[in-house]
């Protein structure tokens, strides 16, 4: 893709649409109706990665808790993630680098802890409990997938049950409910 390519060669911040677009041998009109801005190019795909979550979490089986319902979810996801490493790879390089676009990338993370808790929701999960799983399980996606696109030798499904097992390391915290 040109936009990551010049990204990569010259920064984000020093590559303009119209780079992107006389790369892509487009015009700049048909690069702006494609993206609003150059910054769309890396999260234009932002809406179809919920709409997937939202019927990877619907095709989960009734029955089972919270958690494993939203690692299901995710790790059905995960073939259509390896065959796409290369651009995630990339990708997550230009964000790491940009203040700006980490920004957007939170964004993009509490709105896919959305479409999670709304699953949850459907399922009877109470309201706090839902929201909590949501958030607790883009974390760890955050933690797996930065893993996954730095590390070569590890693969999406083994890091994203590895990082909802690191979850079960608070299990045991025990709240002090009396006064303090």
């Amino acid at each position: 893709m040109a936009a990551l390519e010049l990204y990569g060669e010259r920064g984000y911040d020093q590559t303009t649409a119209a780079d992107i677009a006389a790369r892509a041998g487009v015009a700049a009109r048909t690069f702006f109706r494609d993206f609003a801005d150059k910054r769309e190019v890396l999260f234009h795909t932002e809406a179809g990665l919920r709409a997937e979550m939202a019927r990877a979490l619907a095709a989960v089986p009734a029955g089972i808790t919270p958690q494993a319902t939203v690692l299901e979810a995710l790790r059905s996801m995960g073939p259509a993630f390896e065959e796409n490493r290369e651009h995630a790879l990339r990708r997550h390089l230009i964000i790491a680098e940009t203040p700006a676009l980490q920004e957007r990338e939170l964004a993009k993370s509490a709105a896919l802890a959305d479409v999670i808790a709304e699953a949850l929701r459907a399922r009877g999960v109470e309201d706090w409990e839902s929201a909590l799983v949501a958030r607790v399980s883009t974390a760890a996606l955050g933690v797996a997938f930065n893993t996954w696109t730095t590390d070569l030798t590890t693969d999406y499904d083994t890091l994203i049950v590895q990082a909802f097992g690191g979850l079960r390391l608070f299990g045991g915290i025990e709240s002090d409910s009396g006064p303090r």
